[in-house]
Formats: C-alpha cells, structure tokens, sequence
C-alpha cells in the first residue's frame, strides 16, 4: 500500500487519520507534535518526533521496529553520499566500496538485514521508488545480480527525515519489501532555507571532495509551499594499490612501459554529482489537497580495472603455449590473404620486446602486427559511465464524508546507464582500434497510479477499527541499447584469435538490443485496531497479478502489548515475494573477472532463457517467496532511557542470484555463434539468473537512546547494535562452495555504533565509536579464500561552532585514527589489491573534512 509514510498525527485516543500513516500495519496510533497537546504528547515527542535536534529514532507505539532519522543526524557525518550515511545510522544497514566491480561501481548495493539489496523497498514521500537500470553483475556473493533502486541520487539537503521500516512488509507494500522499507520524506518548509559547502580529503591525499548543497522553501500562494534543493559534488579517486606480481616482473625484465602500480585499486572519480529536488504542495479545499514532487539527477563516474599483460592477456596477446608449455605471442596477419607469412611461434619469455624474432619479423614488418607494437606494457582499462535519474509524482489527497481520507497518485519515474570504457581496445580491429568506447546503454523506466482510502469504523473495541483499502497498477519496462559499432565489432583480426568487442566490457551488439515490458495490478486491505486499552492488533492481506508470471497473496499479522508502564511488546509475522525484475530476466552483459587460475576471463551473462544457459540448467525464472517473523521489547524508562530490541527471522526460498561461472566448451561456443552471438568465441564462461538457493536469516537490532546534563550542556548518548546470521539451506550445482561462504560471512554479524552528543552554548563536539565484526572474502571473486577479515573498530570526531545563528562551521575525521583492515599478504601480489576489497570499514583509511552551513 503506498498512504505515506509520516506518523499520525492525531492523539491516539482521538480519531485516527491517514494522511501520514507509515501503514496502518507498520504504526499503532501516535501523538501530535504540538507539545500543548497534553503532558503525554511532551513525552512521546521525545521518543518519536525527530526536529531539529536529535532525538531517539524508534517509534514506541509502532508493532515493529521503525527507525526515524532526522536531516541532522545526515549532516554529523563525515560520509557524503546517501548510502554511505545510512549504514553510519541504521544498525542493519551495509555497503561496503566497490573498487573494481563493473557497474557496482556506478551504484554500490546496500543491504538492509542481511538480505540483498533489491529486498528493500524504497518510497520517497511514501511512492514507490523506481528501479535502477544498473543490475548488479559482481555484488560480493550477497548482491550478486540484484537490481535495487539508487538512492544516491537523493541529497541530503532535500530531506525532512527518514524512516526506516524493519520489517517485512510486502503484504503492505507489495514486491521488494523482504528486509523492510525506507521512505525519504522530503523538507516541505515553505520559507527559510540553507547552504552548506563542504571539503573532503582522505589522510594519504587523495580523493579530494567538494561538494555544494542548498535548499530554500518558499510560500506558493497562501495556502501552498514549493520547497527546492540542490546538490553538486566532485571527488577524485584514490589508490590503495601496490605492484602486481607480474607486472613487477616485467620492468625487473627491462620493460620499462609498465605503469606502477599496473592496476588501481580504490575509490573512482567523480567528474561530476548533479541533484534536484523539488516538492510542492497547495490546500485545494479545507478538506483536500494537491501534491507534487520530483527529482533530475546526474552523475559521471570513472574508476580503475584489471591490469591486461602484453605477453599473456587472452584474444590480445595470447598465442597458446609450444610443446615445452612456453607461453607464445598472438601475432595478427594484416595482408588479408595470409600471406604475411607471420610467426606464430615467438617465444615471449621475460621479455618479448627484446626477442630478435619479434622485433625484426613483427614490429619492422608491416604485415604483421602485435598489440606489443602499440602498447608495449599492456593496459589497464579505465570503466565507468553516466548514471541519469528523474522522477515526477503527483496527486490529490483529503477527506471525504463520513471520515473517508483518499490519496490518488500518478508516479513516474525512469532511470538510465550509459556506460563508457576508455584505455582499451577492440583487438579484433588490430591497428585500427579506438581507445575508447561507448558500450552499450540500459533504460529501467515505471509508471504507477494509486489509489488509496482509509475510515475508521465503531465496532465496539476501546478504539475504532481502522481499515485501509487500496489499488495500484504498475507498468515498467527495461530497454537496452546498442553501443559504438566499434565495441562490438568483428574485425578482420577475429579469424586469427584475437577478441572481438571493447576488451574488458565488450559493447552490446546491435542485434541483441530491445525492450522488454510487463505491468501488474494489486489489491490490497489493512485493518488495524486497540482490542483492549493496552493491545493493538493488526493485519494485511495483498493480492497481486505480474503479466509475465501469474499472481500471488501475501499477508501479514501484528501486534503491540503495553504489559507494564514502562514496557510494551511488539511483534509480527509476515509472507512476501520478490518479483523477478525485467533485468534479471531479459539482460544479456559480459563482464571481466578472474578465474580460478588466477587468469582474467570475459564472462558472459545470458537470459536464463536463453538455449545455452537451458543447457546448463537455466530456467525461466519465478518470485521468491518469505515467511518472517519479527519480536520484539520496547522500554521507555522515567529517567530518559529508551530502549528497543527486537528479533528477525527470514526464511527466503527460490533466491534470484548469478549462477556462478560455468565455463563453455566448443560445442557451446558454436551454438551461441549460430544464434548471431558473434562475440561467443571471446567468452570462456557464462552465468545467468536462477532461482536456485534458500537461506534463513535471523538476527537482533538493539537500538538505544538516553540525555542527560554535564559539563555545563546536554549530551545525548545513542547505541545502535546489530547481529545477523545467515545460512544457505539449499543451494544447486550452479552456486559454487565459495558463493554460499559469501552468501553466509561477507558482511560482518555483528556491528555496531555508539554516539555522544555534547552540544554546550555554541559548542558541539562528536564522538562515534563504531565496530565491524570479521568477515569472509571470495578474494575478487575468483576462489582465492582469505578465510577471515578481522574485526575493526573504528572512530568518527566532530566539533562544530555557531559563528552566529545562521553560521555554524564543524571540522570532522571519518575513521580519525586512520584504521585499515588486515593487508592481504596472501594474494595482493595477484591483482595488486593490498587490502579486502568488500572490508566493511573500506581501504582508504583516514577522511577529515571542513563544512560550513548558512541556515536563513
């Protein structure tokens, strides 16, 4: 159901109302902000309502757990961008860098509970937010093939709050909702406003950031408001590499064209962060309004990848190996009948620049050619692209008679990737080749409207019965576009053995482009109400119909005891179901990765439709299907202290994933030629989506908030803990040993943080002490196990002054002491990666930063 997703507002012994309902499943009624409301209401806004000062951020009276989270607590952070700052104030929230990760570059996944990150549906205004065309392809095991929205895309400057709903809720809110929901309510002031300029560096001086952001609310009539936000940033990239073992072994061989470090690894550039935001409002009548809202955003990043080797790098320089196992030379005939007479038996050894036989029978004769001629040290691909979003909603929401609310609502929004790779080359093409390549670009567009009312009904309990009912249909599609001609084209070199397409991200060939559509309609009822003073029980019933693959009813049950003054239990049980995504289903992508011998491989994902992947057990995907369960205490103490605790199972079936690499023989390579996949002799694996694996997730969330007076101001204390465990309980032969250990220990199972806030006269200082549990790596995702990333602590400081009312300047360090995860000593040699590449603390270290805010 999509009522937003604020509090209500009415005195929960008043009469309930829906206008800013979170769901009526997700919240047991709540007390007005206003303080004269009653004695009562002062308390509860202590423990609810978060203004302009931090507050505690779990919500007492709701059946599960809600995190609200204020705009300021986004501003006392070091971190800039949307999903780094909520894992620094949500207990279950991970992400983790993405260094070298094809598109995870471009939208890094986060993971809410354990679960991937499409489980968690995310609303802006309480609408369902698009989908990212960016699908997932290397997600570190957990997040492998997932296709999430983007929430980067949203500033922080645009927001009033956020609220974090953990706990299943596709009977509600329907596909997504697995692990829970996060609304973005977005700032509607209608006067006043901010601007805040930021400076960033990390200790080792780089990765240098700036970053501009402002909002201004303005009066639209007299009885509207149009509230405006905007944000731009840069940052470089940073490196946390060291040489590669081979390449090391090249310049100690005299080739002096070897860059050092060969391959970075670390943060990638942003040329540029564009975002809008603009929310609008205005009362029609005294009992209904019109709404609208939406969002542009762009953003062009460019990041490092693999080292290519000139004496080994396959369809580039790979000749095969003689009868003595000596690797040889590729070298191309350029006379096109063949009759260069080239030599296919050079010997590389430590270095083929200064063999005789290269140097006077290819590199002085123009009718042979080797890549060595052009690029005498190999390459390293820069990969990257741009990344545009937009959106648009609007609507009209009020009160009929007799207590009817509606909320009618048309949401557009659309998401596209157009990925770029430079520093490369079409080997296929020989001489001729670019450098650099426009790949291919994915368009993931919806269209929603919906359709909302709520009443409450005396039924004879101690409170009104209070019933929600609803219809949303749903179209979207995924459209995909051709690249350059030449990042997928077959040159004259491809006969010979050399690759065909922009090496490292091979473009997606003309005839492979398309669209591909589907819509679904849902119904929906929510039903809640106080039995008895002191219990609240609820219940949700969602029925949906998908066009591709049939329908599905989900539902979910809630309740909230007050056992004693101070102490109330919580709990619910929930079924939901995450529909395939048009991408999982339709995509077809090669990638870079390494093998398990330690080589680079071009991996090619196919639609799970796709004769091949039938081949290797492909199957037309269906949902996955939850059962959770969530309990839960909640304790708010006379002295101030406010805690709340709660259990989560999830047990999760026909899990969408990648299949792990299968590795192709000649008769599959021939049946994907016949099919006009003429790039199919470049692949030396494939992977496709499949339903094949279920877990059980379980875990426990203790958030924890207490003020007092010292030191001649107010400081505020805050514990966020979290402890998840995963366990794969079926897995096929397609998800290898090491994807079930990722799926199982790549994000830590236990993390958390604790904060004081000492705010004294124009003084504030902060301090957060956060700690990540050990964790497993798949290290690049090529079976080279380092068997565990110990646990870290790490610190976050701040100090702020008010210069005046309107100017405050903070100074800050993220990780203050500079701490790094354990260096990889075992196989940093391999690929030049010095730390984990998905530690939970990151690889660069030490960030400080400078921040000043005009608040008018």
């Amino acid at each position: 159901m999509n009522t937003t997703l604020s509090l209500l507002t009415k005195n929960v012994r008043g009469v309930l109302a829906a206008s800013a309902a979170f769901s009526v499943m997700a919240t047991a009624p709540v007390y007005a902000q206003e303080a004269e409301e009653s004695a009562k209401a002062e308390d509860y806004e202590q423990i609810a309502v978060v203004g302009s000062r931090a507050a505690p951020r779990s919500v007492a009276d709701s059946a599960v757990p809600i995190d609200i989270i204020s705009d300021e607590e986004f501003k006392q952070q070091g971190a800039t961008d949307m999903v780094s700052m909520m894992q620094t104030v949500v207990p279950s929230f991970n992400v983790n860098d993405q260094p070298i990760n094809d598109a995870s570059t471009l939208v890094r996944p986060a993971n809410l509970r354990g679960m991937a990150s499409d489980h968690t549906l995310v609303l802006v205004n309480g609408k369902r937010r698009h989908r990212s065309a960016v699908i997932t392809f290397l997600g570190g095991g957990l997040s492998d093939g997932a296709q999430g929205p983007d929430i980067s895309v949203i500033p922080a400057a645009a927001l009033k709050q956020v609220e974090v709903l953990r706990d299943g809720a596709a009977a509600q809110y329907g596909s997504d909702a697995i692990a829970g929901v996060i609304n973005f309510v977005l700032n509607d002031a209608s006067e006043g406003g901010s601007f805040e300029a930021r400076y960033g560096s990390y200790y080792e001086g780089d990765g240098d950031m700036i970053q501009l952001s402002g909002n201004v609310g303005l009066p639209l009539s007299e009885k509207g408001f149009i509230n405006l936000s905007a944000e731009y940033r840069t940052a470089d990239d940073t490196s946390r590499s060291i040489q590669r073992d081979d390449a090391a072994a090249l310049i100690a061989a005299g080739n002096t064209f070897v860059a050092d470090p060969a391959q970075i690894w670390g943060s990638p550039e942003i040329k540029h962060d564009i975002k809008l935001f603009a929310n609008a409002g205005v009362e029609l009548s005294d009992t209904s309004e019109a709404y609208i809202f939406g969002n542009f955003a762009e953003r062009e990043v460019e990041g490092g990848f693999y080292y290519r080797n000139p004496h080994n790098r396959g369809g580039v320089n790979d000749g095969g190996t003689n009868e003595d196992g000596e690797q040889l030379l590729l070298v191309g005939d350029l006379t096109g009948d063949m009759s260069g007479n080239c030599p296919t038996d050079i010997v590389v050894g430590d270095n083929v620049l200064e063999n005789p036989t290269y140097i006077n029978q290819v590199a002085n004769n123009p009718d042979c050619f080797a890549f060595n001629e052009i690029l005498p040290g190999g390459f390293t691909p820069r990969f990257g692209g741009t990344v545009t979003d937009m959106s648009l909603v609007f609507g009209t929401k009020g009160e009929l008679e007799n207590d009817i609310t509606y909320d009618v609502s048309l949401n557009l929004g659309q998401n596209e990737v157009d990925f770029a790779i430079s520093n490369t080359i079409n080997p296929s093409l020989g001489p001729e080749t670019p450098f650099e390549f426009s790949p291919g670009r994915y368009t993931q567009s919806e269209q929603t409207l919906d359709i909302d009312f709520t009443k409450p009904f005396d039924v004879g309990l101690y409170e009104p019965l209070f019933v929600a009912t609803g219809f949303q249909y749903r179209n979207e599609s995924y459209e995909s576009f051709a690249g350059d001609t030449a990042s997928y084209e077959i040159g004259p070199l491809a006969t010979q053995g050399f690759g065909i397409g922009s090496n490292g991200f091979p473009g997606l060939a003309a005839n492979s482009q398309g669209r591909v559509s589907r819509n679904n309609i849902a119904l929906y009822i929510d039903v809640e109400a106080y039995i008895t003073e002191n219990f609240m029980l609820a219940g949700a019933l969602r029925y949906e119909d998908f066009s591709d693959f049939g329908d599905t009813t989900k539902g979910k049950i809630a309740f909230r005891w007050q056992a004693l003054e101070n102490i109330a239990f919580r709990g619910a049980f929930s079924t939901g179901f995450k529909a395939p995504t048009l991408g999982q289903s339709n995509v077809r992508n090669v990638t870079t990765a390494f093998g398990t011998d330690g080589q680079l491989i071009d991996r090619a994902t196919l639609p799970p439709t796709d004769p091949v992947s039938q081949l290797k057990g492909g199957e037309q995907l269906t949902p996955e299907e939850s059962e959770s369960i969530t309990f839960g205490v909640v304790a708010d103490f006379e002295n101030g202290l406010f805690i709340t605790a709660d259990y989560y199972n999830i047990e999760l079936t026909d899990r969408i994933s990648t299949a792990s690499g299968i590795a192709l023989t000649e008769e599959d390579i021939a049946t994907l030629l016949a099919q006009g996949i003429n790039d199919a002799s470049s692949f030396s694996e494939i992977s496709f989506f499949t339903n094949d694996f279920d877990t059980t997730t379980e875990g426990v969330d203790v958030v924890a908030n207490y003020a007092m007076e010292m030191m001649g101001g107010e400081t505020k204390f805050s514990l966020a803990y979290n402890w998840t465990s995963t366990e794969v309980d079926r897995a096929s032969e397609n998800i290898s040993d090491f994807r079930i250990r990722m799926l199982e220990d790549n994000l830590p199972a236990v993390r958390y943080s604790a904060t004081a806030n000492h705010t004294n006269g124009d003084w504030r200082f902060l301090a957060r002490l956060n700690y990540y549990g050990s964790i497993f790596e798949d290290h690049l995702d090529s079976a080279l196990p380092i068997d565990k990333v110990g646990s870290e602590f790490t610190v976050d400081l701040e100090v702020a002054y008010n210069f005046t009312e309107e100017l405050t300047v903070t100074v800050g360090a993220k990780n203050a002491f500079d701490e790094y995860p354990d260096e990889n000593t075992q196989y940093a040699g391999i690929a030049g990666s010095l730390y984990p590449t998905t530690s939970p603390i990151g690889i660069n270290g030490g960030f400080y930063y400078l921040r000043g805010v005009y608040t008018f």
